[in-house]
């Protein structure tokens, strides 16, 4: 079946519409996740989370687009993970490679490189919990503004203030020690 017939199935209340799209992407849903719970959570509250995400696309079924659907997915797993994460008390996951600078050939750069994003690293992780929390969505997330004002049930003034924030809290952090020079 083709992602427009699933579409129209979908969208006509039928179904096999509902059963066509997770057959094919539930081992995608899946995947996007597991790569954001972690260990965090029971296998059963991680199929809850999936399951979500088609009762989304169940519901919301004028949103989604041929050619768009999958990505449609992955944001909506994402953001659903991470709200179950958030609902739990526990803060977004901070990758090792999430803070990857551009690289150089130069062994000694590439050295310096990973020297500075340990230091960035440690800077985000002395952030308060929810400030920490919105920086991440933010800048490593690339949720909006908007987008975090939703899902943390916030004010959009007062991420922006987050924000702000959590950028003179890291400009401190990382000068204070001389770990960066004053621009």
């Amino acid at each position: 079946m083709t992602e427009g017939t699933i579409l129209e199935k979908l969208k006509a209340g039928d179904p096999s519409g509902l059963e066509a799209l997770m057959d094919r992407y539930l081992p995608y849903v899946s995947a996007v996740v597991w790569n954001i719970l972690g260990h965090a959570m029971s296998p059963q509250d991680g199929e809850e989370v999936a399951s979500d995400v088609f009762l989304a696309a169940w519901s919301q079924s004028d949103d989604l687009r041929p050619g768009h659907v999958k990505s449609w997915l992955g944001a909506v797993a994402r953001n659903k993970a991470k709200n179950k994460l958030r609902h739990l008390g526990r803060t977004l996951p901070l990758e090792e490679d999430a803070l990857e600078l551009p690289g150089a050939d130069d062994p000694a750069g590439d050295i310096e490189q990973a020297e500075e994003r340990r230091l960035v690293r440690r800077a985000v992780e002395e952030l308060p919990g929810e400030d920490r929390e919105v920086f991440l969505r933010h800048y490593y997330y690339a949720q909006s503004v908007r987008e975090i004002a939703a899902c943390m049930a916030l004010n959009e003034s007062t991420v922006k203030t987050r924000l702000r924030r959590g950028r003179l809290k890291l400009k401190e952090i990382l000068t204070k020690g001389g770990a960066f020079g004053e621009a």
